[in-house]
């Protein structure tokens, strides 16, 4: 059975390129582009993996990160961290919260989030 991924991401660009690479690979995908969205289809998908880019619409991508963690039925969702914020108290913060990992968009190809997905959920 495919895995679920979810990308909450607000960059469309960024969004659509991470589609179809997840697609291309055998994923499920589904996508949000703001916080609010984010935690609603979390709960409605339950997907393997949530990529989550921390800048959004309406509620910040840690506000969502405490939303899934504080939800018993959602707390062991893994939850990738890809984000332009590098700064070292918000990767520490994101993996305080409960992220298994945290991607600078930066410093990322599509191919490299691809295969960091890959080693979280297979």
């Amino acid at each position: 059975m495919a895995k679920k991924i979810l990308i909450i991401e607000d960059d469309k660009f960024l969004r659509e390129l991470l589609v179809k690479k997840l697609l291309e690979e055998g994923f499920e995908v589904a996508e949000a582009v703001n916080g609010e969205e984010g935690l609603k289809k979390t709960k409605e998908i339950k997907p393997d993996l949530i990529l989550l880019d921390l800048v959004l619409p309406e509620m910040s991508g840690f506000d969502v990160l405490a939303g899934i963690k504080s939800d018993p039925a959602l707390a062991s969702t893994s939850v990738i961290i890809l984000s332009n914020l590098g700064q070292k108290e918000d990767l520490e913060k994101g993996m305080k919260m409960g992220a298994v990992d945290y991607l600078i968009k930066a410093h990322h190809t599509p191919r490299e989030i691809v295969d960091k997905v890959k080693n979280v959920v297979l």
